[in-house]
């Protein structure tokens, strides 16, 4: 069972998920708050594996709350469910630890994947978010399109590593570029590497800090 502990400031919202999440196999809600600084509470005595977190909440906001989270508790996934979805939302979240994001607008079927994505340690988006991380990738290409790429990434690292961010799997990523997944893997394992992260939610991080 993943054990997930459900943070959003409406009680009906709250309690609508927690009701939801009750009809997805292999899901078990362990607790729920109303505000970040409960969530944190809450967590000193409740072993969770995923944190469904909404992102504009009282006392302590989601952003705030993910960052001390991972701090307190790396070992717990958080994913985002939220009606914001602009840049600024997008990329605090994602700085501040988050390896999924959704909007409110998502059914049962879409929340159960990204638990069960994130619980495994996979980064998951909602489709319009990641628009808007590949619009952002592409803009900082064009941009940057005669900078030399930073901690030694080649060319076609960089690529890559966008087609992370798009949230392509390895056979994806292999069709996108007419290369074998074999060679994906290497492309893959030499970026994590260079930049120094362990999964691809942190390189999906790395790219936004960088501006690539």
């Amino acid at each position: 069972m993943i054990r997930v502990v459900v943070v959003d400031d409406q009680q009906v919202m709250r309690e609508g998920l927690v009701a939801l999440l009750g009809l997805i196999d292999g899901v078990e809600v362990v607790g729920s708050a109303g505000d970040g600084r409960q969530a944190l509470d809450l967590l000193r005595g409740t072993a969770a594996d995923v944190v469904l977190m909404d992102l504009r909440m009282p006392v302590l906001d989601g952003v705030a709350t993910t960052g001390l989270l991972k701090r307190d508790h790396p070992d717990v996934a958080v994913v985002v469910l939220t009606t914001y979805a602009d840049d600024a939302s997008i990329a605090d979240a994602l700085r501040a630890g988050a390896r999924g994001y959704l909007t409110k607008d998502a059914g049962r079927a879409e929340i159960g994947a990204a638990i069960r994505a994130v619980a495994n340690g996979q980064a998951i988006f909602a489709a319009e978010v990641s628009d808007r991380l590949v619009a952002a990738l592409e803009a900082k290409t064009v941009t940057r399109a005669r900078t030399e790429l930073p901690d030694g990434l080649t060319a076609r690292e960089g690529e890559v590593l966008g087609l992370i961010a798009r949230g392509l799997s390895n056979p994806e990523i292999a069709a996108e570029l007419y290369i074998g997944e074999a060679t994906v893997k290497s492309h893959i394992n030499h970026v994590f590497a260079k930049i120094g992260v362990r999964n691809r939610a942190e390189a999906v991080r790395y790219g936004l800090e960088k501006g690539l």
